[in-house]
């Protein structure tokens, strides 16, 4: 172990968060999580015996940094996400498959049960993940499904004792139907995808509501909800707090530095087109909130024109995103595109005060593509070639692989469609 990196683990804090073990060369190659980071970290340097896999691990690590958040499954979540940024070595060679786990719930079911899974299939259901931390998520499930009860095996109709302690929503006495059990199920799915705020807001005015018309039954269970989430909110899942301390985020303080801006971007916006010859045009529009992503403010547009011209398909997508002000604004908006796309949207965003560069792929669209950005620059527009290894290349990739994913995944949904017509 080196001094610098000696003195470094001596400020390790006693409070949970997200770790970062580099190499000499500063490029990530573990990530992991933990609930003390004084006691997790330092595990890993002490004199004990460890199988060889983690020796060789220990012997590359020349520096480790860290980003504390508030709870144990804050660290949870935002390890999964930094694993899918910079893709490290040694979460590969440490860990495979069989450990990623997913919540499978297949809402299209009559009558849906909640699960865990190794690999998702193309089945229609809905899978929320990957989680690197199998055990963690569990006791999330636990706790949540006192909140908001669930089925954890295909609906039999028989009464069981999970019915007598309150864990399934109770079908099998009359207690509720598969209608309201399948709302509740939508919003144990948007708290696990992060919607929590907006969640419980929605909840108190839903209780408000019900008790207005006095269906009284209806609003007392969308009470026990609203104080059950209320309460969680201190016991195991998100604070108040930011996700995490952004000043932390080495990829967004670089993108400050190399645009100039004021702040680190808190609300980052990418949009793609996928479309096939000017038929079925959507666009994607994904959102990372403090370097992490948040699925719930995820939006697809499918284009009004239909045509083979991605310039008029993005100015298009931005134009009706700039019409929602009830959505956040974006502190910086990343195009999949050059210049082309950005003289199309250039003057929208202008009129917001909402700076704007485009990831120009040349037509390489694979995981290796290189990171070329192209950013405007008074009347013209100036390059920047990112190597592969520096943090913000992992975050624009990270972004940029995303808003594919999202854009394409509903192309296919409407050509599947259109073709059962």
């Amino acid at each position: 172990m080196n001094e610098a990196l000696k003195a470094k683990l001596k400020t390790l804090p006693a409070a949970p968060g997200v770790y970062f073990h580099k190499n000499a060369d500063g490029e990530v190659i573990y990530v992991g999580k933990a609930a003390v980071l004084k006691n997790r970290v330092r595990q890993y340097f002490q004199n004990t015996e460890k199988d060889p896999k983690t020796e060789a691990l220990v012997r590359e690590i020349a520096m480790t940094d860290w980003i504390t958040v508030d709870t144990e499954m804050d660290a949870l979540f935002l390890e999964s996400e930094m694993i899918k940024r910079y893709k490290p070595k040694w979460n590969i060679l440490l860990r495979d498959d069989k450990t990623v786990s997913y919540v499978r719930i297949d809402m299209k079911s009559e009558i849906p049960y909640v699960s865990m899974t190794r690999q998702p299939l193309d089945d229609k259901a809905r899978y929320i993940g990957p989680f690197y931390a199998k055990n963690t998520v569990v006791t999330a499930l636990r706790i949540l499904r006192k909140v908001f009860p669930y089925y954890d095996k295909p609906y039999t109709g028989k009464k069981t004792l999970n019915t007598d302690l309150g864990l399934t929503p109770g079908i099998e006495i009359g207690k509720t139907t598969p209608k309201e059990y399948k709302k509740d199920l939508k919003s144990l799915i948007r708290y696990l995808e992060g919607d929590r705020e907006k969640l419980i807001n929605d909840i108190e005015k839903e209780m408000k509501l019900e008790a207005s018309v006095g269906n009284f039954e209806r609003a007392a269970e969308l009470r026990n909800q609203y104080f059950g989430l209320k309460g969680l909110k201190k016991k195991i899942v998100f604070s108040d707090k930011e996700f995490l301390d952004i000043s932390s985020d080495q990829a967004l303080k670089e993108l400050q530095k190399l645009l100039n801006l004021k702040n680190p971007p808190r609300r980052i916006e990418g949009y793609d087109i996928s479309h096939e010859q000017g038929t079925n045009v959507v666009a994607s529009m994904v959102v990372f909130v403090n370097g992490a992503s948040d699925r719930s403010e995820y939006r697809k547009f499918k284009m009004r024109s239909q045509k083979n011209d991605d310039t008029a398909n993005m100015r298009e997508t931005l134009e009706r995103r700039l019409k929602h002000q009830e959505w956040d604004f974006p502190d910086l908006v990343i195009l999949d595109g050059g210049e082309g796309q950005l003289n199309a949207v250039k003057d929208l965003l202008e009129k917001y005060h909402i700076p704007v560069i485009g990831r120009n792929k040349s037509g390489d669209h694979t995981r290796n593509a290189a990171v070329n950005l192209v950013i405007p620059d008074n009347d013209s527009f100036r390059m920047e070639y990112l190597t592969n290894s520096s943090h913000l290349a992992k975050l624009i990739a990270r972004i940029d692989d995303e808003a594919h994913r999202f854009a394409i995944t509903y192309h296919r949904l409407l050509k599947e469609k259109n073709m059962l017509k």
